[in-house]
């Protein structure tokens, strides 16, 4: 049986990400490796550091938070990163899950295959912090149009992905309708290179995420 890329924990050889990743098991470190929410993801996650850092402090300055987004990640180097020290030995309420988009941009796996690789590492998580509640977060939408191969690619893999959730221990989140018009057209305006949100947009993401954390809180 061949085992997908996507599924194979990967660890990268940049500098800078070999550097991010100590850095990374630092700040955990100096949480007394505990948060109130941790976000795993690729650079639209990693930019919550830039793009998003109002929006980070608007919506989570109050909260200890461990932001383990980098550039650039696939599904399998986010598997390497927290089967190799990022969450282990760690507490946090909530874990925020966006990745895939560069399994579909960068080396285009199929649906499937992207959603096999986000399953286990939601498998991972639930190993390693079996009492904290998972985000899963819809994939962001990419290309202007519906009909755009990479389009397509991400929505197929959004509706394996959403099957995921269980509303227990896994949490289904779909903004992707605030990003696009009502024809389902992504601008410039909302994501300058059609892939990456800009400023606002972070506003409505980490609004959506605060709503979402307050409902999951007031039911247990």
């Amino acid at each position: 049986m061949n085992i997908p890329l996507s599924c194979i924990p990967t660890k990268r050889d940049e500098k800078w990400w070999l550097e991010r990743h100590q850095l990374k098991l630092e700040q955990k470190a100096a949480l007394n490796n505990r948060a109130n929410i941790v976000l795993l993801g690729d650079s639209i996650v990693h930019e919550w550091e830039g793009e998003g850092s109002h929006a980070c402090r608007e919506y989570f300055g109050a909260l200890k938070l461990l932001n383990l987004g980098y550039a650039g990640d696939r599904t399998e180097h986010l598997l390497w990163r927290i089967e190799n020290g990022e969450i282990d030995k760690f507490s946090t309420d909530y874990v925020v899950v966006l990745i895939g988009t560069n399994n579909a941009g960068h080396r285009h796996d199929s649906p499937s295959d992207i959603a096999k690789g986000i399953g286990l590492i939601l498998d991972t998580i639930s190993s390693k912090l079996p009492s904290t509640k998972i985000v899963l977060m819809a994939i962001f939408p990419r290309s202007r149009h519906l009909k755009k191969r990479m389009r397509i690619r991400v929505d197929k893999t959004n509706e394996l992905i959403k099957n995921f959730a269980d509303n227990e221990s896994i949490f289904w989140l779909n903004i992707n309708a605030q990003f696009l018009t009502k024809d389902g057209v992504l601008t410039e305006d909302i994501m300058p290179d059609l892939l990456h949100p800009n400023a606002k947009q972070y506003e409505v993401w980490g609004q959506a995420i605060k709503s979402l954390l307050q409902s999951i809180t007031s039911e247990n």
